[in-house]
């Protein structure tokens, strides 16, 4: 088409050889301007913007907090001319258009409208008020099991990240890895980094201790509870809390397990030792703006004998009867709470257990609904 224009045919005529409208012929005309055809850059362009912008969180808060009270008032108009007009009244500074308010009334699922809500996601750590406020770091502990060197041990790989800094630290070994040898890593590992104000692990028995007793607490838990550092547990068989670990745990199996032929579990452990390091290079930044972590105490000696002190968390979700089942008992919490989740906090200076509610949709709102008496029995420890 554009050929046939610049030898002399006029633009209605070459449309109506091609079949296509005037419009059309100048679109390719105008795109080729005066360049060879050869070199004319023919592709379809997108018709996204080069530039987007979302409006800001806050901006999208102030629009709902006004949609609330304008249903409450005399007139009761809340679409979003009726908000924009308020904005103007108020004087408020940067006023959305009517556009911009109506796709967030649409985005944050408030307008009648069977569309999907996409809520903002809740904050890093939203179920530790201190953790979602960035005043106290958290390091989540896992485990890799299932892998086997050709004509060598099987492994697993002990795996540590901080929630905030993601620093990552891994201990391959030959299978099994044991509550011993995880006590062991993480005083290292503690000592070297200083301590967090949480650790979160799953239920496995060697994090956690045996299921078989009531009111059973492992090796594990009992180090944590001697250095000041609170235990997390998260619900069974919910993976979103694990989210930041098993993504490392991922990439540890890409990036070292993966990618290299191991001979032993020595070679093993050296790929493992060079990764750690790029990635603690790679994240430097990131770890020296995470929470403040306290010291290593210097005359620290783990007594599993003793009876243990301070705070335990776990997570978890209630059943249909609105019971939570905790430490080997049932606990009903008292009110229409039915399968949804709940954090308890066992405290073991004040014997007591508290209860609260759990949502993500409002993340923020932790209201406690029950605390009980609770002493944890001085049976001492056996491994």
């Amino acid at each position: 088409m554009v050929a046939a224009v610049r030898r002399g045919q006029s633009l209605r005529a070459v449309a109506g050889k091609f079949d296509v409208g005037v419009t059309t012929v100048a679109h390719w005309v105008k795109r080729a301007k005066a360049q060879r055809l050869d070199r004319v850059d023919w592709s379809d362009r997108s018709r996204a913007p080069h530039k987007t912008r979302r409006t800001e969180a806050t901006v999208e808060d102030l629009v709902l907090q006004t949609r609330s009270q304008l249903g409450l008032g005399d007139l009761g108009a809340i679409g979003a001319e009726a908000i924009h007009q308020a904005f103007v009244d108020q004087k408020v500074t940067k006023i959305p258009s009517v556009r911009t308010i109506n796709r967030i009334l649409g985005r944050r699922g408030v307008l009648d409208s069977k569309t999907r809500t996409r809520r903002p996601p809740p904050p890093t750590g939203w179920y530790l008020p201190k953790v979602a406020t960035a005043k106290a770091e958290l390091d989540s502990i896992d485990i890799v099991e299932g892998l086997v060197i050709k004509d060598g041990p099987q492994v697993e790989v002990l795996n540590g990240v901080s929630l905030h800094g993601g620093r990552v630290v891994s201990w391959p070994v030959a299978s099994p890895v044991t509550a011993e040898m995880t006590v062991q890593s993480l005083v290292s590992h503690w000592r070297e980094v200083r301590l967090p104000g949480y650790a979160q692990f799953d239920n496995d028995m060697i994090f956690h201790g045996t299921h078989r007793y009531p009111d059973a607490l492992g090796r594990v838990l009992r180090l944590c509870l001697s250095l000041g550092v609170v235990p997390v547990l998260v619900p069974p068989r919910e993976t979103g809390f694990q989210a930041m670990i098993e993504s490392y745990n991922g990439w540890w199996q890409a990036k070292v397990w993966s990618r290299f032929q191991h001979k032993d579990l020595e070679e093993l452990q050296g790929h493992s030792r060079k990764y750690v390091a790029a990635v603690l290079k790679q994240r430097a930044a990131r770890i020296e703006a995470a929470p403040d972590r306290r010291p290593f105490p210097s005359k620290w000696k783990l007594d599993l004998k003793k009876r243990p002190k301070g705070l335990l968390v776990y997570l978890r979700r209630s059943n249909p009867k609105s019971e939570v089942v905790l430490l080997g008992k049932t606990w009903p919490l008292g009110l229409v709470w039915p399968s949804r989740l709940v954090r308890c906090e066992v405290d073991l200076d004040k014997d007591k257990i508290r209860f609260f509610t759990l949502r993500r949709k409002e993340p923020t709102s932790q209201p406690q609904i029950l605390e009980v008496n609770y002493r944890l029995p001085n049976r001492g420890f056996q491994d």
